[in-house]
């Protein structure tokens, strides 16, 4: 029980008591508030600590995420942070969280908030400002990267390439990297300027695969900030059809079943999402989305799409079906961005990923690679390479090539964690499913509540969730550590 809180007021720092010493036993959290700050109270082995409570990220509440030891996770996108120190130690996110002096008096706990705003402090400074490091992407893996190569005292030059016009937003973007040549250590660009380069970190994303009639006006990709204006003012009103019943496409649809004249899905599998979450999950979104008078097109494709003056008019079904659109926004799936590379002798494997170690160096000095365009390996699997589209795993290994790229050699040691985010309901995803042969369920879509185990040879190797937080953040917890979880535990 919390008493009445009485404040004192030095200088910049005001001093509250939170609660009683009692109120919390080892292993657990409460959310307090001084000077209108939200704090997240934490007692580990006797010891209190105080964190900022908000998650740096989306500023998702982190009381409503899962404590392991000396670290939370968020409940949303899976960040992770020391409860000690408040450093970020899993992504997504840039920022640590503050962190705020804590004392036990006479049973009571009191908190410390300074009003000065105290950055974290970074390493010895190691003056290397000969060395020019040029990202080639304005991506999730590159901003991360010259953030750590920042934090950790680098004081060169850091060139960071992009074609898009704006600073970097929350999402990919694109650059224009022509070509590589890794003996000169040059970059040559499609406008035929060259850049030399001593560290090179190749973060180039993925290429957005094409369907028939792509080059016709109104035929549109997500990619960019402008991409996502275009389609808001060109589908207000009008007949929008999206090809493609992954994340994009179903988050695209969900986005404007409320703004578009009508909205039509086009999807190969019988329901979105299939191959990675399971049919019944994927029936579950496609009736959400029924539900705002979206229709669907299963198990089809599009055969063709035709034009008018360049612009598009209709949109032809495998099955012979014909459409009538005024916009047509494709999502069908990315390939791993690495055709500049072609000249070069840089590894690629057979699905165009740039292979890296677990360091994320490719196999020629002082070139590394990072994010979308990479092939790694994922300790969760034995090390085995995958390719993955996560917005938190091109944040890890950004920060793991930085760190390389100052000789810090640290493994990649992560668990994929990405969510979609579908007419104000969160699906949270956790692990690496593929391969999967059952699917355990607690709750139940039905009620659109629901924990989903995905099994494979008789353990947990994954899990989703709707409306049943903190689970997937808990689990990622326990798959981090290697801790085998079974079928039979399961259900």
């Amino acid at each position: 029980t919390t008493t009445t809180t009485m404040a004192t007021k030095q200088c910049d720092e005001i001093t509250e008591m939170v609660c009683l010493e009692s109120d919390l036993q080892d292993g657990q959290m409460k959310e307090v508030e001084v000077d209108q700050n939200k704090i997240l109270l934490v007692r580990n082995n006797g010891e209190f600590t105080a964190v900022g409570g908000l998650c740096t990220h989306y500023g998702a509440p982190l009381i409503k995420g899962a404590l392991v030891g000396d670290r939370v996770r968020c409940p949303f996108h899976g960040a992770c942070f020391n409860t000690k120190t408040g450093d970020i130690e899993e992504f997504p996110g840039l920022d640590c969280l503050p962190k705020y002096k804590v004392k036990v008096e006479d049973g009571k706990v009191y908190v410390t908030t300074d009003k000065k705003v105290s950055l974290m402090p970074l390493a010895c400074l190691c003056r290397q400002c000969n060395i020019c490091e040029c990202l080639c992407f304005i991506g999730p893996a590159s901003l991360q990267c010259a953030e750590t190569l920042r934090q950790n005292g680098y004081e060169g030059r850091i060139i960071m390439v992009t074609k898009d016009e704006q600073l970097p937003l929350d999402k990919t973007k694109l650059s224009k990297v022509k070509s590589v040549d890794t003996e000169a250590k040059t970059l040559t660009f499609s406008d035929g300027t060259n850049q030399h380069y001593d560290q090179l970190l190749i973060s180039t994303g993925g290429r957005p695969l094409q369907c028939p009639g792509a080059e016709l006006k109104n035929v549109k990709l997500l990619e960019s900030y402008k991409d996502a204006t275009e389609i808001h003012q060109m589908s207000a009103g009008n007949k929008a059809i999206i090809v493609g019943t992954s994340f994009i496409g179903m988050e695209v649809a969900a986005y404007l079943s409320d703004k578009a004249d009508s909205v039509t899905v086009i999807g190969s599998s019988k329901f979105p999402f299939q191959s990675s979450l399971g049919p019944d999950i994927g029936k579950m979104t496609m009736q959400m989305l029924e539900e705002k008078n979206v229709k669907f097109y299963t198990s089809n494709g599009v055969a063709e799409i035709r034009g008018e003056n360049g612009k598009v008019k209709e949109v032809v079904l495998k099955n012979g079906e014909v459409l009538p659109a005024d916009i047509v926004i494709v999502g069908i799936g990315v390939i791993p961005n690495s055709n500049f590379l072609k000249e070069t002798s840089v590894e690629i494997d057979s699905r165009n990923a740039v292979v890296v170690d677990k360091f994320m160096k490719t196999n020629i000095p002082d070139i590394f690679a990072a994010g979308d365009v990479v092939s790694f390996p994922l300790p969760l699997v034995g090390h085995k390479r995958v390719n993955i589209g996560h917005w938190q795993l091109a944040q890890a290994h950004g920060r793991i090539a930085g760190l390389s790229m100052l000789n810090q050699q640290v493994v990649i040691n992560t668990v994929p964690y990405f969510w979609t985010m579908l007419l104000g309901k969160s699906i949270r995803y956790t692990g690496y499913g593929e391969g999967y042969t059952d699917i355990v369920f607690k709750g139940s879509t039905e009620e659109r509540k629901f924990l989903a185990f995905y099994i494979k040879d008789e353990e947990v190797v994954a899990a989703a969730s709707l409306n049943f937080d903190p689970a997937v953040a808990r689990l990622a917890e326990m798959l981090l550590m290697g801790k085998r979880i079974t079928k039979a535990q399961a259900q």
